[in-house]
C-alpha cells in the first residue's frame, strides 16, 4: 500500500508545542506503517497527511489541525482494527472509573455516614479501579499485537 509522506515544515522548530505535536504525528504514521491496515484506513491516513501538507496554517492553528487529524486516525484504527496507542485504555478507564465507580462509592459512603461531603472519598477509589481495568486491557492489546509503540500526549 502506498502512503503519502508527511512533508517537512519550515520554522516549526521555533514553536516547541508545534514541533512536539508534529513529531508525534510523524511517529504515529511510522508506527501505523508497521501494522496491516485496511485500504479504508490507509485512505484516511493519506487524506490527513495531504490535508496537513497542503495547509498554510501556522502556530496554534496548525497544532489544532494536526491534533484533529491525529484524533481522527486514532478513532478509525481503534474502531475498525482495535489498534490503540500505549495507555489508551488506562486513560479511558481512569476517567470512566472516576464517574462510573467513584461517584456511587462516594454516595454510599456519604449515605452510610450521613455526611454527603464524604462523596469525594469515592472519586480516587473509582479512579484507581478504572486505571486497573484499563491497564489490564492495555496489556491484552499489547499481547495481541494491537498496541502501537507510542503514547499519545496532547
Amino acid at each position: 500500500m502506498n502512503y503519502t509522506e508527511l512533508g517537512e515544515r519550515q520554522n516549526i522548530s521555533n514553536d516547541i508545542k508545534l514541533s512536539k505535536i508534529y513529531s508525534q504525528f510523524r511517529e504515529l504514521l511510522n508506527e501505523l506503517k508497521k501494522k496491516e491496515l485496511s485500504q479504508k484506513i490507509v485512505a484516511i491516513i493519506n487524506d490527513s497527511v495531504r490535508n496537513i501538507n497542503s495547509s498554510t496554517l501556522m502556530g496554534s492553528q496548525l497544532r489544532k489541525l494536526i491534533k484533529e487529524n491525529q484524533t481522527s486516525i486514532l478513532k478509525q484504527t481503534q474502531k475498525e482494527l482495535k489498534i490503540v496507542p500505549q495507555n489508551y485504555y488506562r486513560n479511558l478507564w481512569m476517567l470512566s472509573g472516576f464517574t462510573v465507580f467513584g461517584l456511587p462509592i462516594g454516595i454510599i459512603f456519604g449515605a452510610i455516614i450521613g455526611n454527603m461531603g464524604l462523596l469525594v472519598i469515592g472519586l480516587p477509589i473509582g479512579m484507581a479501579i478504572g486505571a486497573t481495568i484499563g491497564l489490564g486491557m492495555d496489556k491484552k492489546a499489547y499481547k495481541e499485537g494491537r498496541q502501537l509503540n507510542l503514547e499519545i500526549k496532547y
